[in-house]
């Protein structure tokens, strides 16, 4: 599996011939599956590789759970979390979150092999972020949105060099906890 960071909070996963788009920056990138985790209220037009809605999904033998998060939308936008399972990878895209879930999100949320969560500025603050990974517990923990990854690093007693992209197989997340994967930007 390849993981490149598209800026802010967008990633595209890509695994031989399927990819997965996160948060898009606009409609120039193409994907099999396009998940957004901040949604208008209101009429939209969707795709249909898109999701843009809590629910329960699978497209192509890739699970997707996705997860209002109440607390923090509002009659303009609905935030939601989507829960991946994708070739016995599991991960979690916490989105546009400004706080910790609940503790009822968090048992869905479970220890994913990847966490995606935003870090600074209008989202988790670094000291927020580090507890939240020493909760989950994820083989990685991947900043979005950061601006200054160093200090959600120094939050979490770590050092990290900024990847172009990361390639990986399940068997290399074995045997990792809390390690923190930060992208150039």
């Amino acid at each position: 599996m390849v993981i490149t960071h598209h800026g802010e909070g967008s990633f595209r996963l890509q695994n031989g011939d399927f990819s997965i788009l996160v948060d898009p920056p606009s409609n120039q990138f193409k994907a099999n599956i396009v998940l957004k985790t901040l949604t208008p209220t209101g009429p939209l037009e969707v795709s249909p590789q898109e999701i843009v809605f809590p629910g329960e999904y699978e497209i192509s033998g890739v699970e997707v759970l996705g997860v209002p998060l109440d607390s923090e939308s509002t009659d303009k936008f609905l935030k939601t979390i989507y829960l991946v399972s994708w070739d016995e990878v599991e991960l979690a895209f916490l989105g546009h979150i400004s706080k910790i879930p609940s503790s009822e999100i968090l048992d869905k949320i479970g220890e994913p092999d990847l966490l995606f969560l935003p870090v600074g500025e209008h989202f988790l603050s670094h000291e927020a972020a580090a507890k939240l990974v020493r909760q989950i517990e994820p083989a990685l923990a991947i900043p979005t949105f950061s601006k200054n990854p160093g200090e959600f690093l120094k939050a979490l007693s770590q050092k990290a060099e900024p990847q172009e992209k990361f390639v990986f197989k399940k068997k290399d997340l074995v045997g990792l906890k809390n390690r923190v994967l930060t992208f150039k930007t």
